[in-house]
């Protein structure tokens, strides 16, 4: 029986890595689409991440079987908690991820992205940078390593604050000096996806810290 719980939540884990590992690619192809408004890449970055409310129940329902089956206690128990909170966090990240591309795409034509990528850019390669070290910890055992990482996505979300507040004056600036504030506003409401899906990856962050050392679970 021990096994068949230690597989079960290997496999939990497994799926739950691969749609961070999904996001992590379709939020590396934003990145690229960002450069020149490429609407065949943020529609390949789009495929990455369908049916994501399917996979994260599907895992959920496997949680809840594996709770049902085995009553785990202790670290066990908190792995499967967590993974509960994890998954939501990645199905939001993944919608966030969603409305980034539809809103991003359906002005960027229309305005100036030359100047709104001065800070985009970098804003969107540390959201990447948050995710992907967020999913690297999934993968890690040791508890040092772990902590060294949670401090590299904490790093990495704190820029996309910063970055974001720079690209709000800026849009602002803009759209002041072009007396029209509509697509200005709809652009700045896409990018503030992008920052959002780094705060999905320090709260996943924040659960697999949990997951080694215990204490309270924050959002």
């Amino acid at each position: 029986m021990l096994q068949t719980f230690k597989t079960n939540l290997e496999d939990i884990k497994n799926k739950i890595t691969e749609i961070g590992e999904n996001l992590v690619n379709a939020n590396a192809i934003i990145l690229d689409s960002l450069k020149d408004c490429d609407l065949d890449k943020f529609a390949d970055a789009r495929d990455r991440i369908k049916n994501i409310t399917a996979k994260t129940d599907e895992i959920d329902n496997s949680i809840i079987k594996v709770l049902a089956l085995y009553t785990p206690e202790a670290k066990d128990l908190r792995q499967l908690v967590a993974y509960f909170k994890i998954t939501n966090e990645l199905s939001r990240a993944c919608s966030n991820t969603r409305s980034f591309i539809r809103g991003f795409t359906d002005v960027c034509e229309d305005l100036d992205v030359t100047a709104i990528n001065e800070y985009a850019l970098p804003m969107q390669a540390s959201t990447v940078k948050a995710i992907k070290t967020t999913v690297e910890m999934i993968k890690t055992d040791d508890l040092d390593e772990i902590q060294e990482m949670y401090e590299e996505v904490l790093i990495e979300e704190n820029k996309t604050d910063d970055l974001y507040e720079m690209i709000e004056r800026r849009l602002v600036e803009q759209a002041e000096s072009a007396n029209s504030f509509e697509k200005y506003h709809k652009m700045l409401k896409a990018l503030r996806k992008s920052e959002k899906i780094a705060g999905r990856a320090i709260s996943v962050a924040n659960l697999l810290v949990y997951i080694k050392i215990g204490g309270t679970i924050h959002n």
